[in-house]
């Protein structure tokens, strides 16, 4: 069957099933996987034109030179700029651009997309899509969608019927077992002006144990614990979150411990459009790793596969050869650091409900088909125009096999600020191998991890 065939078989499945909330995969659909397309779901095929080449497995070796616990080298550091996107030419290109970035193009006139050779980097562990050609014929969604059932490990939709399938499949992605990372945060001024908020965070993903079933984790998809480090205004304060898979019939826990008055407290309201720590109201609590959290305010719509130009392989603003002024310039990041490559992603759009409460009225999730990361998010205010917009600029974490963020960048059009979270150049590198279990992660460890 030719590739044009393929994918329009693929989008009159999804239409058909945007408005189910429970589906499994036929055994023709299931047989897909690994043959015509890749464990996750992607096409495995080059596009028509070849501009986006075949997946044939992704990085599955550091390149020469590198050493675990370094930044991670650029493995296409000899590609070049194929051609640049600016205000002038957009029109030529708007069919490859999300709204946000087109907006970012009228409104900053140094903000462009420098687009280098597509590459298909993102690979995983063997197990992880082991575990996702053997749970995809049974995986579902419970309880309208707000759960999932008969999956664990892998991506339980690697072939969704609908948007709340495809997003869940972002939420469980693969990001390692255990990992620690020391990441900077800025709030940058329309003038430039930042001030860095020094975090230390911890993961510890329940879903993707070896050997673990879903009924054994009792409903905790992951552990996190935030702790900051600076500014001296702010350090001590540590924050701690038990993420539950079905987030109504069970909310996330979660608890902050204040320095100031040495005591830990629920936090409640750590979730949805509440403000992210220390953003300065720039991001909300669910555009933390692009989204998290519980999908029940939104009406969620798969729009299907697109080919677009995001950021990706972003192996340069990873670098620890430049500072963080470097990157942090007015009104956007420095466009020079940034790559951005033509690949097909999954387009979700997220409505907001009636009788629900979001800052953010309608949201569209652009999703890398070969690792379910987001990679961009437009997001609308209540009044129905774009206000922010968000980039995931990943790379392939490849001593590990994990595609990831390096960088989050939210855009607020509004006020000419912007929010970079995980700026890591200046701080040795995340640690993928820290030994965890859940009982490091309670309430009472807060105040140890507060000391200053």
């Amino acid at each position: 069957m030719k590739l044009k065939q393929l994918l329009l078989s693929s989008t009159v499945v999804l239409l058909c099933g945007v408005n189910s909330t429970q589906a499994a995969l036929t055994a023709d659909q299931a047989a897909r996987l690994g043959k015509d397309l890749t464990p996750l779901g992607a096409v495995k095929a080059a596009n028509a034109d070849g501009s986006i080449p075949a997946w044939t497995g992704g990085i599955t070796l550091p390149p020469a030179g590198y050493q675990v616990g370094q930044h991670h080298i650029d493995p296409y550091a000899s590609d070049s700029v194929k051609f640049s996107i600016t205000a002038a030419n957009a029109d030529q290109y708007k069919d490859k651009l999300g709204a946000g970035h087109l907006a970012m193009l009228k409104k900053y006139s140094s903000f462009k997309l420098n687009i280098y050779p597509t590459r298909r980097s993102a690979s995983l562990p063997q197990r992880v899509y082991d575990a996702t050609i053997k749970n995809a014929p049974a995986a579902t969604l419970v309880d309208n969608g707000n759960g999932i059932d008969n999956t664990i490990v892998g991506i339980p939709f690697p072939i969704p019927a609908n948007g709340l399938e495809a997003i869940w499949n972002h939420i469980v992605r693969y990001r390692g077992e255990a990992v620690q990372r020391w990441i900077n945060q800025a709030a940058v001024t329309a003038s430039g002006k930042y001030a860095l908020v020094k975090l230390e965070d911890e993961f510890l993903f329940q879903y993707v144990k070896e050997g673990v079933s879903l009924a054994a984790l009792n409903n905790i998809l992951l552990y996190f614990k935030q702790s900051v480090k600076a500014p001296a205004r702010l350090a001590g304060g540590v924050l701690l979150v038990f993420e539950t898979f079905n987030q109504v019939k069970e909310p996330r826990h979660a608890w902050v411990y204040n320095p100031g008055q040495r005591r830990v407290r629920r936090a409640p309201n750590i979730s949805y459009d509440n403000p992210g720590t220390a953003s300065d109201g720039l991001r909300t609590s669910d555009d933390f790793d692009m989204f998290n959290g519980a999908p029940n305010r939104y009406t969620w719509k798969l729009l299907g596969r697109k080919e677009m130009y995001v950021p990706y392989n972003s192996y340069k603003l990873h670098s620890d050869k430049i500072k963080y002024s470097d990157v942090l310039k007015p009104g956007h990041i420095n466009s020079d650091l940034a790559r951005y490559e033509l690949h097909r992603v999954w387009v979700v759009e997220a409505t907001l409900k009636s009788g629900t409460r979001h800052i953010y009225k309608k949201r569209v999730f652009y999703i890398d088909e070969d690792s379910w990361q987001v990679v961009m998010t437009d997001k609308y205010d209540n009044r129905g125009q774009i206000w922010r917009v968000g980039e995931g600029h990943p790379i392939n974490y490849y001593d590990q096999k994990i595609l990831w963020t390096t960088l989050e960048v939210h855009y607020d059009l509004q006020s000419g600020r912007y929010l970079v979270l995980g700026l890591n150049n200046q701080e040795k590198m995340y640690d993928f191998n820290i030994k965890r279990s859940k009982s490091d992660y309670t309430p009472s460890s807060l105040r140890r991890s507060g000391r200053r």
